[in-house]
């Protein structure tokens, strides 16, 4: 049990119908870390995130959250949103985060103050004796974390919490993530969405087909792929493309292609030297999704793959 760390899972396997939905999957969040789960719709996000919390049992492997290998035993200093929203639509907006205050043992009276001062932090103010029924789904889906987050836990779990959410919404919630974060608290979260990912995250793991593919930061995982540089020509003729990598392709007015580990500059002579010129070059580094896409597309294959061979 290392005590440098809120959650600390490792092996976690949960069969259904005899079908692994999560397969040895480790998960290790540093305290006060920002850390993604992510991975395509039906990799096993959910399952592993409620095998963390207690919630279900694992069929085999270990875990522990907050120091305790019950998670149960530490939920009053956990706030989490599940992927299945839902609030009393009768309950004001600000009684309805101190009811899930409560729940977690804070007294009603302090929960009702925190509301108020969450919703008017989350630009929220005017909503704070509306009812959840007159309320717009992403506003009601931040009223519901609010209420995960108004007891101060020490750790927040998200299952999907963008999903749904305007790009107004979406934007407030990571301002609440950050403030969670400054705040002292542990951020869990699952999303199949990149850009915040890539915005947020520490530290990170891809799941597809139920294991764990990689675990790293954003860094990390950008260096899985080469950079591509993009070049526009002074001259672009039939000759040119024998003078640029295998894999060049035409792009407008230029080519894209992959940057050698030697980098560019011996092809940019030769392009000079040929005659070709340099209108233009930019490098790119590969995003997140560039990366997520090649790791779940590879997991495919393999997973193909073994199944032929078993």
């Amino acid at each position: 049990m290392r005590q440098d760390l809120a959650v600390d899972a490792s092996g976690l396997v949960k069969l259904f119908g005899g079908r692994r939905v999560v397969d040895r999957v480790d998960i290790a969040v540093p305290k006060g870390a920002i850390y993604g789960v992510l991975g395509p719709n039906g990799a096993g996000k959910t399952t592993t995130l409620r095998m963390l919390l207690g919630i279900i049992e694992p069929d085999s492997g270990y875990r522990t959250l907050l120091g305790h290998d019950r998670p149960r035993e530490a939920s009053d200093r956990v706030g989490y949103l599940p992927e299945e929203r839902g609030l009393y639509p009768a309950m004001r907006a600000k009684d309805a985060i101190a009811f899930m205050g409560a729940l977690r043992g804070l007294d009603l009276k302090t929960g009702r103050k925190r509301a108020v001062a969450l919703l008017e932090t989350a630009g929220l103010g005017h909503a704070v004796d509306t009812k959840i029924r007159k309320l717009s789904k992403g506003m009601a889906q931040l009223v519901q974390l609010l209420g995960s987050v108004v007891h101060q836990p020490d750790l927040l779990v998200l299952d999907e919490p963008f999903s749904g959410l305007d790009p107004v919404n979406q934007e407030r919630l990571e301002a609440l993530i950050l403030a969670e974060r400054d705040r002292g608290a542990t951020i869990l979260f699952s999303t199949h969405v990149m850009a915040h990912a890539e915005r947020l995250c520490d530290r990170l793991a891809i799941i597809a087909g139920g294991k764990r593919r990689f675990e790293g930061t954003v860094g990390d995982a950008r260096a899985m792929l080469p950079m591509r540089a993009l070049y526009t020509p002074t001259r672009n003729d039939s000759g040119l493309a024998g003078q640029l990598p295998p894999d060049a392709e035409p792009v407008g007015d230029g080519w894209r292609f992959t940057v050698p580990e030697d980098g560019v500059e011996r092809i940019l002579s030769a392009l000079i030297a040929a005659g070709h010129g340099i209108s233009g070059l930019s490098i790119e580094r590969p995003s997140l999704h560039d990366v997520f896409v090649k790791v779940v597309g590879q997991a495919a294959l393999d997973d193909a793959a073994g199944e032929k061979t078993a």
